[in-house]
């Protein structure tokens, strides 16, 4: 399958688990990768070797620091030709902390780092792809709309991620540039039943499908937004949770 052949894409946060789903996937379809990392290099070298020739190793952006998100953005269009069709914004974190004693450091570094991000790296890449228009992704979370203990700054970080991308896809769109947002529930990696086994046995009961997500599953959604398949979708919000979002709460 090749819906993105020809397509030159950025992928912020590649070397995670999610980024590394979804930059894989892409190339799958056909894009050119061009890999961002910020610490972990090793993992995105040994991306771009499984994915061969059409992928590219940014490292070292600091995405907090917005002459680094345009930075990034301009090398991966330089690598590309001299165009970008696509960015996903995957990049994030999310650390477990009490409200009552998170201090404003604590919460600057998960806003900055999950929502100054994208803003950043999002009005870079739409001036790059002013001239021939693109499309642009932003990694959300179901927890946008269902906040878990210990997690209001990330929380809160990503629903505002879903209406920086309503707002942006309005303002761009005269520029044939879609933005839209991916919510992922529950994604497995290596090591999650073991740490958070109550959390996991949880999950599994409460999902329609009965398992956990897989970062191929991420990456599936972000491929279809920015594939000619998704040409009149934009300002959408696309929950991949495995029908967990729809479990009464009665």
């Amino acid at each position: 399958m090749t819906l993105l052949a020809g397509r030159v894409a950025l992928i912020t946060g590649a070397s995670g688990g999610i980024g590394r789903g979804i930059a894989l996937r892409f190339a799958q379809e056909g894009a050119a990768v061009a890999l961002h990392c910020r610490t972990g290099e090793a993992a995105a070298r040994a991306l771009a070797r499984e994915i061969g020739e059409r992928a590219v190793v940014l490292p070292g952006a600091d995405l907090t620091v917005e002459d680094d998100c345009r930075n990034v953005v301009t090398q991966a269009a330089e690598w590309g030709g001299g165009r970008l069709d696509a960015l996903v914004n995957s990049a994030g974190v999310q650390p477990v902390q009490p409200l009552p004693q998170m201090t404003a450091a604590d919460w600057r570094a998960v806003v900055d780092t999950n929502l100054t991000s994208v803003f950043a790296c999002t009005q870079a890449a739409a001036e790059a792809m002013r001239e021939h228009g693109g499309t642009i992704t932003h990694i959300a979370s179901v927890e946008a709309g269902s906040p878990a203990p210990g997690h209001a700054h990330y929380s809160a970080a990503k629903a505002a991620v879903v209406m920086h991308a309503r707002a942006a896809a309005q303002e761009y769109g005269a520029f044939g540039i879609r933005v839209n947002t991916v919510s992922p529930g529950l994604i497995d990696r290596e090591g999650l039943a073991e740490a958070w086994p109550e959390g996991v046995r949880r999950w599994r009961q409460a999902v329609a499908v009965r398992r956990l997500g897989r970062p191929e599953d991420v990456g599936d959604a972000c491929v279809f937004l920015a594939s000619p398949l998704a040409s009149w979708i934009t300002g959408h919000d696309l929950v991949v949770d495995g029908g967990v979002s729809a479990r009464p709460t009665w």
